[in-house]
């Protein structure tokens, strides 16, 4: 009986499977990369949106980078892992040598490859519509990768507590009140006062604050990194410890 493959090659073959999976899948993409490419040209050519900036591409591109993390991350990720362990598909890989850290492993690799073809496309979107993102570079990758780590945990949260068709519902249903108090294409400044303050205290505001001052026009918040942390550290670990594998 041969030995099994090294934990490396097990992982990157999953992983291989986990990106060919959602590639095939219509509604991941258009969440994805359909919807945030749709927003950023729609709204970066048209100018509607209350904004300070004199281009509104300024205030768009940023906020739709995270927006991008956010379908992934929480509602691409959650769904399918909801019907994987409802259709037992958790349950089989766990058993096999893969195992189930190396399980988590490739799904996080997967993530983070459609995060990158997400973040180069809408860059160079942005790009081509006059966006001028500045050299804030190194802390706009900081929070996005911490927001995908916050969103991820989420998405397993409700995916290993919840039966798929209510994991798809509440993904969606928080994807749009998350949409529309994250300041991504709506400024947070322009909610009402009450609403303000519970907006910045969700990962979506946090998250949109850190994007919007590293790369846009935003101003420095720098009390949203502990609150992105916060749900970085709180939502992975309720997830840990409420997963049901079946």
């Amino acid at each position: 009986m041969s030995a099994p493959a090294p934990l490396a090659t097990r992982v990157l073959a999953q992983a291989r499977v986990e990106l060919a999976l959602t590639a095939r899948r219509g509604e991941s993409v258009l969440l994805a990369i359909g919807i945030p490419v749709l927003l950023l040209v729609f709204f970066g050519t048209v100018d509607v949106l209350p904004t300070d900036v004199d281009d509104p591409v300024d205030f768009l591109a940023p906020g739709v980078l995270a927006l991008a993390v956010m379908s992934t991350a929480m509602v691409g990720l959650g769904i399918a892992t909801g019907f994987e362990r409802q259709y037992l598909v958790l349950k089989r890989l766990g058993a096999t040598p893969l195992g189930r850290p190396a399980l988590l492993a490739a799904k996080t690799l997967a993530i983070a490859a459609v995060e990158l073809v997400q973040v180069v496309l809408l860059v160079a979107v942005g790009l081509a519509l006059g966006w001028d993102p500045g050299s804030g570079w190194p802390a706009a990758v900081g929070a996005l990768l911490l927001g995908t780590v916050a969103f991820a945990g989420l998405g397993m949260l409700m995916a290993g507590r919840l039966r798929a068709e209510v994991t798809l519902a509440a993904a969606n249903g928080l994807y749009l009140v998350l949409l529309l108090l994250g300041g991504f294409v709506l400024p947070i400044d322009e909610l009402p006062g009450w609403l303000q303050g519970i907006a910045r205290a969700l990962p979506s505001g946090a998250l949109s604050d850190l994007v919007h001052a590293a790369v846009g026009a935003g101003p420095d918040r720098p009390e949203a990194w502990a609150v992105l942390a916060a749900w970085a550290l709180a939502a992975p670990a309720a997830a840990a410890l409420t997963f049901r594998w079946d």
